[in-house]
């Protein structure tokens, strides 16, 4: 089965400038030696000197998570974090249609 998966955690913004290149270079990795699309966000406020920051990585199967938390930790990804990174997993809704009344 097929999956959207949704990572999430904190950054302080003297850090953030250190970890966005690392974070394209694994997501680039991931690309090349995964098959796998991601997409890195933040949300355009921060708070208290922290921004939260998301990686979005739709379409991976089941077993990807193992794969992303290798790479993170190749990446050097939690010297830069502040807490934890937390994940989210979402599928596809099915929607059967409705009958006609």
């Amino acid at each position: 089965m097929k999956m959207d998966l949704y990572v999430y955690y904190k950054v302080s913004e003297s850090d953030a400038a250190a970890l966005a290149p690392r974070v394209r270079a694994m997501q680039a990795a991931l690309a090349a030696h995964q098959g796998v699309g991601a997409q890195l966000k933040r949300r355009p406020e921060s708070r208290d000197g922290m921004q939260t920051w998301m990686e979005v990585y739709p379409g991976v199967a089941e077993d990807f998570h193992g794969r992303l938390a290798q790479a993170e930790a190749r990446a050097g990804l939690l010297e830069l974090i502040a807490g934890p990174r937390r994940a989210e997993v979402f599928i596809d809704l099915d929607v059967e249609a409705a009958p006609c009344a």
